[in-house]
């Protein structure tokens, strides 16, 4: 199994081209723009993760790493000593979280990904209401992994 990492923030960033028999994958950020401590409803975003295999014909996985939290629950945006928890999905209803497939987290797994295709994958990203923070700029980094 090969794996091919990938830097992921509140800005997603790209990976290298694919190879035959190799997976690649890129990204486009999650920006939330800016958080009302005021406001009663979550701040939502989405970004997203495309990925690119040629003639493979197994499985992949592509698995996000729960970031400068070091936990799933929530992953925290930082802004030198204050923090701002946050999430990432896989799906639109939030209910799914996008991590390692430890604990109750989700994976993107498939069997025999299409191959020389570009596949875009949403991330769904949302800052919960209520939280009482400064005013900042607030990001983190998280690892996108495609497993092929």
């Amino acid at each position: 199994m090969r794996a091919a990492p990938l830097v992921l923030a509140a800005a997603l960033c790209a990976a290298a081209a694919p190879v035959e028999g190799a997976c690649s994958v890129s990204a486009t950020p999650v920006s939330f723009g800016v958080y009302d401590v005021f406001q009663a409803s979550p701040t939502d975003s989405t970004g997203t993760v495309t990925y690119r295999c040629g003639n493979t014909d197994h499985h992949i996985t592509i698995t996000i790493s729960s970031g400068s939290a070091g936990t799933f629950t929530p992953r925290t945006l930082r802004s030198g000593a204050d923090t701002l928890g946050y999430n990432l999905f896989r799906n639109a209803a939030f209910t799914e979280v996008w991590g390692d497939g430890a604990g109750a987290t989700a994976t993107y797994f498939i069997v025999n990904p299409p191959n020389n295709q570009d596949v875009v994958l949403p991330v769904y990203a949302r800052i919960p209401a209520g939280q009482d923070a400064r005013a900042g700029t607030y990001g983190d980094s998280v690892v996108v992994t495609i497993e092929y």
